[in-house]
């Protein structure tokens, strides 16, 4: 079942389309214009549908402080040893870097878009004319933003790592309140790199059915094992980071898809949509013809009329021209009616009728 489809620039997004792929770029730019631009080429090279930007500074996100809690002072986190402002200084894209990326995006025919964190963002992304908006896990408490995005009237994504259920009913209510007619909820476990095991994906068609709906999957795990999975429950969009190569560093290159890896993303979350189908049994008509070469009954021995068949003169063997295997039993002792040659298939039409068991 299809909940509400949407569409953004020129895809559709819903159960019968192929999954929505978001290659998200974050910090693996690197500081570099340049290799944003080629994070964007390799996207489109490698089938993405859109590519994903942040847009904050440090200054819209935090307080340039290095003690107590504005400190990451954790030692399993990537990020140790950082201050939250210097992160963010380092991961943040440039504001004015957005428009030729954004540009770039539309001449490769990705949907380009961002996540704003503040409402200068929204204002700021508001006039480059994104498609869509997605409000990120650490933000999808923040109401007064969810009601700015909302109020744009476009397409919100909204990633739902950490919310519990009535943190997120008060958010998709605030978001329809303020006017958004096509939201899309995204299963996220906000933890970089998040392990298999905190993923459960069996959330996704309880979310699509809680809240009326599309459901999508913001991954943070290791390969496309889980992403592939998700689409089998459900999922109609994946986001995903992305980089040129882990080897080249940035703040999140770890947990972030290499092109070839997106590309096998692309082709193998279609394949698992296609293969969903619908309940049916029965040949498909591929197979319809390979039930000629079903086991069925065959005279195996030279026979002469009146001979009895025996488990040495009849068998269940290929090809399917005979009698069904299950007739087996029934047919032990009868006598056939005509000569018959090894090699032939066992029908009713050879048998004495008549004489059963004389």
């Amino acid at each position: 079942m299809s909940y509400n489809l949407i569409r953004i620039a020129d895809r559709t997004i819903g159960s019968d389309h192929p999954p929505f792929i978001v290659a998200e770029m974050s910090g693996n730019h690197n500081r570099s214009l340049d290799r944003a631009l080629a994070i964007v080429e390799a996207a489109a090279k490698a089938g993405a549908h859109a590519l994903k930007l942040q847009t904050y500074t440090a200054d819209t996100m935090t307080l340039d402080l290095k003690e107590g809690e504005f400190f990451i002072d954790d030692p399993n986190s990537l990020w140790q040893g950082k201050s939250l402002y210097e992160l963010y200084q380092e991961a943040h894209t440039p504001w004015d870097w957005h428009e030729p990326i954004f540009r770039r995006c539309r001449e490769l025919g990705l949907i380009g878009f961002s996540t704003p964190f503040d409402e200068t963002a929204v204002d700021f992304l508001a006039g480059l004319e994104v498609p869509c908006y997605k409000i990120a896990s650490f933000e999808n408490t923040d109401i007064p933003l969810i009601r700015k995005v909302a109020a744009t009237g476009k397409p919100v994504f909204i990633s739902t790592g950490m919310a519990t259920v009535t943190e997120l009913d008060e958010s998709v209510r605030a978001a329809r309140e303020a006017g958004c007619k096509d939201l899309i909820l995204l299963k996220c476990t906000s933890t970089y790199p998040a392990t298999p095991e905190d993923t459960n994906l069996l959330t996704i068609p309880h979310l699509r059915e809680l809240f009326g709906c599309q459901i999508g999957l913001s991954d943070h795990t290791l390969g496309i094992g889980v992403a592939i999975a998700s689409v089998a429950l459900g999922a109609t969009v994946i986001e995903k980071h992305f980089t040129l190569a882990r080897e080249d560093g940035g703040v999140d290159s770890a947990f972030s898809l290499e092109p070839h890896e997106l590309a096998a993303l692309v082709v193998e979350t279609e394949r698992a949509r296609q293969a969903l189908g619908e309940v049916t049994y029965g040949p498909t008509e591929g197979e319809r013809a390979l039930r000629a070469f079903r086991r069925s009954l065959y005279v195996c021995a030279d026979l002469q009329p009146g001979d009895r068949l025996t488990e040495h003169s009849v068998r269940a063997i290929r090809p399917g021209k005979g009698l069904p295997p299950k007739y087996l039993d029934k047919l032990i002792g009868m006598r056939v009616g005509q000569a018959v040659k090894r090699g032939t298939p066992l029908t009713w039409n050879l048998l004495e009728m008549d004489k059963l068991g004389q």
